[in-house]
C-alpha cells in the first residue's frame, strides 16, 4: 500500500500498479502529480526534448477506465514512462541531440515505443541526449546542459542524460535509455539509479549496431524488471534480436540464494583512469555484503588493455567523422566544439586501421567472456570517478582523453553480457557511487535478481533518499 505521506510521483511502478488495482489511486491523479513535479523542476534540469502532458492525460483517462473495468492492457498500464530521443516515435522529430542535423520524422515508432504503448504505458515525452550520443554527460549543442536532480551543478552522465535526470527527479518511475559503451549505467552511477544494459538482442531495436542496446532506468530493480518484461517482447525489425523468450522476472529477495554464488570482484580495469579510493571502498563494501551472505568472492584480474580502449575510441571517432562529413559544410560548425575536435583527430585514419580497430574490439569481446565466464556475477565500479561538473562534456573537462572512463562498462557492450548499475554508497561530499553487477551471457534474470537482493541488503548508508519534493501540504 502506498505511504500517504509520500506524493504519488515518488512511488514505484510496482506500487502504482497495486494502487490502481485496488482503486486507491487513478492514473489521472498520478499523471497530474508527476506533471506538477515536472513543472517545478524541468526548467532547471532540462530533461525533455519533447514533452506533451496533454496527450499523456488522454492516455491516462483511457487507462483509468480500463482499471475501473478490470481490463488493463498490460503490466505497465497507466504508468508514466519516458523514452530517449533516439527511440523513434511517430510525430516526434529525431535530432540526435545535435543542432547541426536535419530532423528525422519517423513513419513508425520504434519497437520499444510500440511495446510500451501496447502495454498501456503513458509516454510523457522524449528525453535529451548529447550530440550523437557520444559524450558521457548532458552537454548538447541542441539542448544545452542537462543537470542532476541531486545537485544541479553536477552532471547527469550520458548519453542517456535526460532519462537519468527524469528518473532521479521523479518524472515517473520508468525510463528507457540506450547504451553503446556505458550510456545507461553511467547516468546510473552518477544519479544513484538502478539500471540494466540488457544482453545484446534482448530488447529489439529498429537500428541495431555493434554494442548498442536499449534498457530500463529506474529507482529499483523491481521496476527495471517490470519494464524489461514489456520492452523485450519480440519485433522482427531487429534481425539481431534473441529468440522470443519469456523472462521469469519474479524477484524475491527473501529466498535469494546468495550463498550458492561464485562472485568475481573486478577493481582494476587494466586501462583508463585510476579508480578513486572512495569509489573502490564502496564497491569493496558491496562485495562484502555478498561475502557475508556466503557467496565465494574472488578477485578478477584486469582483462582489458589501454590499446583496446584506444581502438574502440578510434572506431567510434571514425563513425562520427563520417556523420560529420555528411552534413552540409555550413552546418558542421553547429556541432558541439568538443565533438568537432574529437572527430578531427582521426581525419587521416584509413580503412586498414579501422579493420584493426574492429579486430581489437573482437579481442575485447573474447577477453571479457573468458575472464568473467567462471563467475555467476562480477562486481565492479561502474565508473572510476564520481559525478563531475554539469558543464563538462567528459569527466576531465574539455581535454581529450579518449574513452578513459569506460574501462569497466564497455567490455559488456562488446561481449553482449547483461550489466546493471545500483547505488552502493556515497562520497564524503554526498555524490552517488554505482556498483556494476554483470552476469553470464543472456542471464538478465540472474543479474536483476542479484541487484534486487542487494537493494534489500545494502543498508541506509548506500540507499538513495530520492530528491523528489514532498507533496504540498
Amino acid at each position: 500500500m502506498p505511504n500517504p505521506a509520500r506524493r504519488p510521483a515518488s512511488l514505484t511502478a510496482t506500487a502504482l500498479s497495486a494502487a490502481y488495482a485496488s482503486c486507491e489511486l487513478s492514473p489521472v491523479d498520478v499523471l497530474r502529480d508527476v506533471g506538477a513535479v515536472i513543472e517545478a523542476r524541468e526548467p532547471e534540469l532540462n530533461a525533455f526534448w519533447v514533452l506533451d502532458l496533454e496527450a499523456a492525460l488522454d492516455v491516462a483517462r483511457a487507462s483509468e477506465a480500463r482499471w475501473r473495468a478490470g481490463t488493463p492492457l498490460g503490466p505497465i498500464d497507466g504508468i508514466p514512462v519516458t523514452v530517449k530521443e533516439n527511440l523513434a516515435r511517430v510525430g516526434v522529430p529525431m535530432a540526435a541531440g545535435n543542432a547541426a542535423v536535419t530532423h528525422v520524422w519517423p513513419e513508425r515508432s520504434s519497437p520499444v515505443v510500440e511495446r510500451i504503448e501496447e502495454s498501456g504505458g503513458i509516454i510523457l515525452g522524449s528525453t535529451v541526449m548529447p550530440d550523437w550520443g557520444m559524450l558521457s554527460s548532458g552537454v548538447s549543442s541542441l539542448h544545452g546542459v542537462t543537470r542532476s536532480p541531486w545537485d544541479p551543478s553536477l552532471t547527469t552522465g550520458g548519453s542517456s542524460a535526460g532519462a537519468g535526470a527524469a528518473a532521479a527527479a521523479g518524472f515517473g518511475p520508468l525510463h528507457v535509455g540506450t547504451d553503446i559503451g556505458g550510456s545507461i549505467r553511467l547516468p546510473g552511477t552518477w544519479l544513484g539509479l538502478t539500471t540494466l544494459k540488457p544482453s545484446a538482442g534482448r530488447v529489439p531495436l529498429d537500428a541495431p549496431y555493434l554494442g548498442r542496446v536499449a534498457g530500463p532506468m529506474a529507482r529499483s530493480a523491481a521496476d527495471a524488471a517490470l519494464l524489461l518484461t514489456v520492452i523485450s517482447r519480440p519485433d522482427n525489425r531487429d534481425w539481431t534480436s534473441l529468440p522470443p523468450t519469456p523472462l521469469d522476472l519474479r524477484l524475491d529477495a527473501e529466498t535469494y540464494a546468495a550463498h550458492d554464488l561464485r562472485v568475481g570482484l573486478h577493481l582494476d580495469a587494466g586501462c583508463g583512469l585510476p579508480v578513486d579510493p572512495e569509489v573502490r571502498a564502496a564497491v569493496e563494501r558491496a562485495a562484502g555484503v555478498f561475502a557475508s551472505a556466503g557467496a565465494r568472492v574472488e578477485t578478477v584480474a584486469p582483462f582489458l588493455t589501454d590499446r583496446m580502449l584506444r581502438d574502440v575510441d578510434e572506431f567510434w571517432r571514425v563513425r562520427s567523422l563520417v556523420d560529420l562529413e555528411a552534413l552540409p559544410e555550413e552546418a558542421r560548425e553547429r556541432v558541439l566544439p568538443f565533438i568537432q575536435r574529437w572527430v578531427s583527430a582521426v581525419r587521416e585514419v584509413d580503412g586498414r586501421a579501422v579493420l584493426r580497430d574492429y579486430a581489437s574490439i573482437m579481442a575485447m569481446q573474447r577477453a571479457t567472456v573468458e575472464a568473467t565466464g567462471p563467475f555467476d556475477l562480477v562486481l565492479s565500479p561502474v565508473a572510476p570517478v564520481a559525478a563531475f561538473r554539469a558543464e563538462w562534456p567528459m569527466p576531465w573537462g574539455e581535454d581529450d582523453l579518449g574513452m578513459a572512463h569506460i574501462g569497466f562498462t564497455v567490455p559488456y557492450n562488446m561481449s553482449g553480457q547483461p550489466a546493471a548499475s545500483v547505488n552502493c554508497g556515497f562520497t564524503s561530499d554526498g555524490r552517488t557511487i554505482g556498483l556494476q553487477v554483470s552476469g553470464r551471457r543472456f542471464d538478465d534474470v540472474g543479474v536483476l535478481r542479484a541487484v534486487d537482493w542487494y537493494e534489500h541488503q545494502r543498508g541506509p548508508e548506500a540507499t538513495p533518499d530520492w530528491p523528489i519534493a514532498p507533496a504540498p501540504g
